[in-house]
Order: C-alpha cells, then sequence, then structure tokens
C-alpha cells in the first residue's frame, strides 16, 4: 500500500518513519497517543515551535539536550529564565540555536505560566478543546493536511494571548503527535489504536 514502510518486524507503518530505530520508536510508542498535562503539552509546543523549517528527527533525536537546557519544560523555571539563561542556550551546540525562537520560548512559558497559576490544567483544558469530534482515517500521505479549521482556531487562540511560534501548520503536528488527531494512515499497524480521549 503506498505510505506505508515495512520495518525488519514485519509490521507496516507510515512511510516517514523510514528504516531510523528512533524514528520507528517514536511512531510506535509516542506519536497520535493521547497527551495530556499543561507541562509536557507546554514541552510539546515549544518543540514543535523549534521544528518550524527543520525535519522532526532533527528535534527528537535533540529532545534530551532540550530537556536538560530548559529544566525539563518546567513552566515556572522556564518563566524565570532571563538574559543570561538565553546567551547560555545561545551557547549551546546540543539544541537549535535560534535566538527568537529561544525567546519565545521563555516568553511563552511566562504566559502559560501565569494562565495556568491558579487554574492547573488550564492550558491542557484550552488545547484539547481543539480536538476535532472525528479523525477521519487517511489513505495515504496526500490526504493528510498540514492545517485543519481546529489547528487554525488554536492558532488564533494561542496568539490571542501572546504566544509565538504557534502557527497553524505547528498546532496541527502538535494535534497529530499528541492525539488530538489520528493521522496513522490506513494499514499502518498503530492506526486506530491510539488512546484518543478528550
Amino acid at each position: 500500500m503506498t505510505g506505508l514502510v515495512a520495518g525488519a518486524d514485519d509490521r507496516s507503518r507510515c512511510a516517514w518513519v523510514g528504516t531510523d530505530a528512533e524514528y520507528t520508536r517514536y511512531h510506535d510508542e509516542e506519536w497520535g497517543v493521547a497527551l495530556h498535562g499543561d507541562r509536557p503539552l507546554f514541552e510539546k509546543l515549544s518543540l514543535e515551535g523549534f521544528q518550524a523549517g527543520l525535519s522532526w528527527i532533527t528535534i527528537l533525536r535533540r529532545r534530551p539536550t532540550f530537556r536538560a537546557a530548559f529544566a525539563g519544560f518546567d513552566i515556572p523555571t522556564v518563566a524565570a529564565f532571563g538574559p543570561d539563561d538565553v546567551e547560555r542556550l545561545m551557547a549551546d551546540s546540543g539544541i537549535i540555536r535560534n535566538r527568537a525562537k529561544i525567546e519565545a520560548t521563555i516568553s511563552n512559558a511566562r504566559i502559560v505560566a501565569e494562565f495556568t497559576e491558579h487554574d492547573p490544567g488550564a492550558l491542557d483544558r484550552l488545547i484539547w478543546s481543539f480536538a476535532p469530534a472525528e479523525s477521519p482515517r487517511r489513505a495515504g500521505p496526500a490526504d493528510v493536511p498540514a492545517t485543519t479549521p481546529e489547528s487554525t482556531a488554536a492558532s488564533r487562540a494561542l496568539k490571542k494571548m501572546g504566544l509565538r511560534f504557534v502557527g497553524p501548520t505547528t498546532l496541527y503536528a502538535l494535534m497529530q503527535s499528541a492525539g488530538l488527531v489520528d493521522d496513522h494512515v490506513d494499514g499502518c499497524w498503530r492506526a486506530g489504536t491510539g488512546a484518543r480521549k478528550r
């Protein structure tokens, strides 16, 4: 079938996995599985922002270093980062040294920290409020959209809060990876097995 690749274990997977072992693990264990919690979703949102213009595997391979550099994406801790932290991050070759994205991540953390301080779970509820009622099975990669009305609406809501690097394409990538939609293509062994829950 188009859009699929056969693994060494004889399982058919979405073709974007290729033969990379880390991509295979990510595809099988994380991509499309429901992700909840303010901190995990803030991390995912931040990493998707860093991914803009790059391949996801570049970010995935550097995720441990990103986590170390950004204090595990603990929202209040990142919100307290200052100019010295920006320079520290700009000197860290283990992450993507893009000043605009680094500064946006810190600014976003400040906004999210204020948003969730007296209402834990508020970011989780906001993001999941844009999960579509249905997630149609895609026949192949050509049927997978780059944006949807839901990702556009989510982007608009986050931008209104003041968040940056949260465009509709970035938000749809988050929706895919965090399990708001199930875009495993028809024939993939993971199709329909995710724990998609609002």
